[in-house]
């Protein structure tokens, strides 16, 4: 499981999986019905992505969000 803690991982997350799957920008954009340059935007800002896109996006890369409780840091003692 990847941890995103940015918008930016999560660009990288997502474009790294789209070429994994040697997916095109074009047909990833052709799917979720936008252009490939706007697709090449989002893919650069992930911020802009609307959770609605980011779910659709996911789902074409075989991905799926999940939200959960963030686990306590570990306390370390000395012993």
């Amino acid at each position: 499981m990847l941890r995103v803690n940015s918008s930016q991982q999560a660009g990288q997350i997502l474009m790294t999986r789209r070429k994994a799957l040697g997916l095109s920008q074009a047909s990833l954009a052709a799917c979720l019905g936008i252009s490939q340059n706007r697709f090449s935007e989002l893919e650069a800002h992930a911020e802009r992505l609307t959770l609605e896109r980011l779910l659709a996006l996911a789902s074409q890369l075989g991905l799926e969000v999940v939200l959960q409780e963030k686990t306590p840091p570990a306390t370390h003692s000395e012993w």
